[in-house]
């Protein structure tokens, strides 16, 4: 009998790991040195690929429920719009940002941990770890001083930016802080502020973005440069909304006031043997796009279907190590697009303001560039393309290309008609022919990593071609249908 998987941190990123793992029968441990959750909103948007993932697993609906639609973005210089982003443009069944703080989301998770029977093990720290004998020991403490030793078959560091197991593993966390100071804020908003809409406003003197997080709740955030990194004071953010926005708004019953500055820092590689690492544990960048929490959301459901495989003996161990060259690619592209955004917006010298400015207001007016930028925040644009598990082995021509996001369908299945995304959540990939039926598989494929199913043609998929879909709705590879063995062949070198 295997040992359990042990998840260090209760964050949105490690309960999000742990109930993964847990949909597909690996038994979990999830502990976290703090004595109860964060009561604080932190990360407060969560975007259409990641409630697609949640979706895929089963387990959307309640986060539905616990937060508000945001329709769409926009970007001003003061008062004047220079680009509106509608999320209503996202290829999605959930076209909208879903906000809600972070607080209430890890509620959500823990809730649908409790739910399965996986309790959080708080004020359980973990001190010491090594790795043997195909297994991975780990020293734990509790808060009156008694120790436990336990053995699990992986560690998974979901400890945050401050982590012990990156740093217990030795990894640089290189990158930089910038100079800049910037005030944070969570207050009810009275004023004309669009309770449906990010908006992100450029000042001479700075930066204002408002996120809207309840009914009439926002998020402020703006760069207060050259000014002492400190808390600030109601009155403060308030000042700095009449100053960049504009007399007519009053913050009040501030729920949460505190500063920051920015880092943009990454390690190298994921993983060191049994222990791997996600979320800010492996990365941390800019607030800009609000893409952090997400990404290692991401990071949780990129990895979770290997271990599982892996753990029940359906895939190798290689298949693992193609987890830290997908989302360390992945992670590298977040903190490019961060990084730029924020570097745009922080423009002090008038001409390149106004340069700037017109750009911007040119490029808002082009529906293909809005379409991208949608795509870029909506994280609907993410890719695998170039994996190891993402081999051309037939020119595709049209349609979805090995590594892209692999949208919902109907299809036809052994057990009459289904949906794509309901067969992934099984944990198995699937082998979808499109136009045409699929032969059976055979009975060493069938019911084991691989399940077939039939579809008719819709947008990416291609009539006459077959295509292997990954658990986590990427695609693998196609082929023409008449070559499918090639398929099955690629599943073979991971097994």
């Amino acid at each position: 009998m295997s040992h359990p998987v042990l998840v260090v941190g209760a964050g949105p990123v490690g309960l999000t790991l742990a109930l993964a793992l847990h949909q597909q029968g690996v038994a979990v441990r999830v502990v976290d040195r703090a004595p109860q959750p964060s009561d604080l909103s932190k990360a407060v948007v969560i975007w259409p690929r990641t409630l697609e993932l949640l979706d895929l697993h089963g387990c959307v609906e309640p986060f539905l429920r616990a937060g508000i639609e945001g329709h769409g973005a926009r970007i001003q210089a003061g008062r004047h719009v220079l680009v509106e982003l509608p999320f209503s443009k996202v290829e999605s069944p959930f076209p909208y940002a879903l906000m809600i703080p972070q607080n209430r989301t890890e509620a959500v998770l823990t809730q649908l941990l409790a739910e399965r029977g996986v309790q959080v093990e708080r004020q359980l720290e973990l001190t010491d770890f090594s790795e043997s004998e195909g297994c991975v020991s780990a020293r734990l403490s509790r808060a009156d001083g008694s120790q436990e030793t336990m053995r699990c078959s992986y560690l998974l560091g979901c400890d945050g930016a401050h982590s012990v197991v990156r740093h217990h593993l030795g990894l640089a966390y290189s990158g930089e802080t910038l100079e800049s100071n910037w005030v944070l804020a969570d207050v009810k908003l009275d004023g004309p502020a669009a309770p449906d809409q990010v908006a992100v406003v450029w000042n001479p003197d700075g930066i204002l973005a408002l996120f809207p997080i309840d009914v009439d709740r926002f998020r402020i955030i703006g760069d207060v440069s050259g000014a002492e990194a400190a808390d600030p004071t109601l009155e403060q953010v308030q000042s700095l909304v009449e100053q960049r926005l504009g007399p007519g708004y009053r913050a009040h019953d501030p729920i949460w006031l505190s500063h920051f500055r920015i880092n943009e820092r990454k390690v190298d590689r994921y993983s060191v043997g049994r222990v791997f690492l996600a979320g800010d544990a492996a990365h941390i960048h800019s607030p800009a796009g609000g893409q952090g929490m997400n990404t290692g959301m991401q990071d949780a459901f990129n990895l979770a279907w290997k271990l599982a495989l892996v753990l029940q003996n359906k895939a190798g161990t290689p298949l693992l190590e193609t987890y830290s060259q997908e989302r360390s690619a992945i992670g590298d592209q977040v903190l490019r697009n961060a990084g730029a955004l924020t570097r745009v917006a922080l423009v002090r010298q008038p001409l390149l303001r106004r340069l700037r400015n017109l750009l911007f207001s040119k490029l808002g007016r082009s529906r293909r560039l809005q379409r991208r930028l949608v795509q870029q925040l909506c994280e609907t644009d993410l890719h695998y393309r170039g994996s190891a598990l993402s081999p051309v082995l037939a020119a595709s021509g049209q349609g979805l290309q090995p590594g892209d996001r692999t949208p919902d369908l109907p299809c036809h299945a052994a057990n009459g008609d289904t949906r794509l995304h309901a067969l992934l959540g099984g944990g198995r990939f699937v082998l979808l022919s499109v136009g045409t039926p699929l032969p059976p598989l055979e009975p060493s494929l069938a019911g084991d990593w691989l399940v077939a199913a039939s579809a008719a043609p819709q947008d990416g998929y291609v009539a006459g071609r077959t295509y292997l879909i990954r658990p986590d709705a990427y695609l693998s590879s196609c082929v023409p249908s008449a070559e499918r063995e090639k398929l099955l062949a690629l599943g073979d070198q991971w097994r």
